[in-house]
């Protein structure tokens, strides 16, 4: 079975969690949850980090902006994070952790 785009950006993701030695999990809603919750979920040095992960051009749902919007608006850090953008994704784990 091949690995599909997104899988391996949620794995670059995941590795990083890891070198941080950061709380993290991955929701599943299943229909029993809220629909456009990100896909992993995160906790560093207390702050709340919500993560999206896309693979080349794909974007955002409406109802992944709608979460990504509230989790902003509630104080937590939102990321959607693809190949290209990564980077951010650091960025943010050091701020979060100073």
């Amino acid at each position: 079975m091949s690995v599909t785009p997104e899988k391996k950006v949620k794995d670059k993701v995941v590795k990083l969690l890891k070198e941080h030695n950061v709380y993290y999990f991955f929701p599943a809603t299943h229909g029993f949850g809220r629909s456009g919750v990100p896909d992993i979920i995160a906790c560093v040095f207390g702050r709340f980090l919500a993560i999206e992960c896309k693979a080349g051009k794909n974007s955002t749902t409406l109802l992944q902006d709608r979460e990504i919007g509230k989790i902003r608006d509630s104080g937590g850090v939102a990321l959607v994070i693809n190949e290209t953008n990564i980077n951010e994704l650091t960025a943010a784990l050091t701020g979060l952790s100073s």
